[in-house]
């Protein structure tokens, strides 16, 4: 692992691993895994979600959360678990704070027909903004096949078969969730809340649309936090805690957290779009052997994918019990 601090996190292309030569191929997967070795953090350009699609998706975003809070309250998703639907400023936050975070949401996921599984129930769309199912659900399929090429490249890096996360992700419980961060005004803000507060993503990876806009920073070993810059046109792709557990620490879920704006800046909204890749509720989250060494002793109890989001959804309030 590079012991190198850093200050600004990679960019890679994702063209050279899914079109490049051998020598291009085995390049971007070294970067990829030196950075999540490091800092647990990427920026993909070529990734072949078109701006034009992705300034779509933004326009129906924006449109929905213009609605009164009357209106997005119809599709409140407190019934799903908070796996649908919207969710109102607030009601999220990090794992052992009590204040809610500075941010309203909307989760879209993936549906299985037939399946009684709530890890696969029917999508809540707004009659108000017809075009917010299109885009979102194009957005969704998109991301989705922009993180197997992802994750193929990290299960090379740890010199596994490249296909060895098909299997583990094919039913995979994923989310898009639309963020809307919304103006600060002095009514609403509770002492002590931020935006988002300091928190490491639950699943396997994310990937994050809107990472240009300033706000987002992540934590660096020594303890420092550095902005993260991304160009304008990348996604910017995390590991998730999931992996974390599964590499036996050897890939970084590396802390993170959108800080409030300046003074100035405080009556405007930020808008971003994280879609968390979750494998199969049933992937076996043990730790791989080959990441388990004297050196490197297990660090994790074993759990199931399903098990792990449960517990960690009780931690940040969208699940009771």
């Amino acid at each position: 692992m590079s012991e190198e601090l850093i200050d600004t996190i990679p960019t890679l292309d994702l063209k050279d691993f899914l079109e490049g030569n051998f020598e291009e191929k085995e390049k971007f997967v070294q970067d990829l895994g030196s950075a999540y070795e490091n800092i647990g953090f990427v920026a993909i350009c070529n990734h072949g979600y078109s701006k034009q699609r992705q300034n779509n998706l933004y326009d129906s975003i924006k449109a929905f959360y213009r609605l009164p809070d009357e209106l997005k309250l119809k599709y409140d998703g407190s019934h799903t678990g908070g796996q649908r639907g919207y969710t109102g400023k607030g009601k999220e936050h990090a794992a052992g704070r009590r204040v809610g975070d500075l941010k309203e949401f909307y989760h879209i996921g993936k549906e299985i027909e037939g399946s009684v599984s709530p890890h696969y129930q029917s999508n809540i769309f707004p009659s108000e903004v017809p075009e917010f199912k299109s885009h979102t659900l194009e957005a969704y399929f998109t991301l989705e096949k922009i993180g197997k090429s992802m994750l193929s490249a990290i299960a090379l890096f740890l010199n596994l078969n490249e296909n060895h996360f098909e299997n583990k992700v094919d039913k995979g419980i994923s989310i898009l969730r639309p963020l809307h961060y919304f103006p600060i005004v002095n009514s609403f803000v509770e002492k002590g809340a931020v935006r988002a507060a300091e928190h490491g993503d639950i699943n396997l990876i994310t990937l994050l649309m809107g990472a240009s806009a300033e706000g987002l920073e992540v934590k660096r070993r020594d303890g420092k936090w550095i902005p993260i810059t991304a160009v304008e046109d990348c996604l910017v792709v995390n590991v998730g805690d999931m992996l974390q557990r599964y590499t036996n620490g050897r890939l970084k879920s590396t802390l993170h957290r959108v800080v409030n704006p300046p003074k100035e800046k405080m009556n405007k909204s930020r808008f971003s779009v994280p879609f968390f890749m979750h494998a199969n509720p049933d992937m076996d989250l043990s730790c791989l052997s080959t990441c388990v060494s004297d050196s490197n002793p297990k660090q994790y109890e074993d759990i199931t994918a399903e098990g792990y989001l449960m517990q960690r959804l009780r931690e940040i309030g969208l699940l009771g019990g």
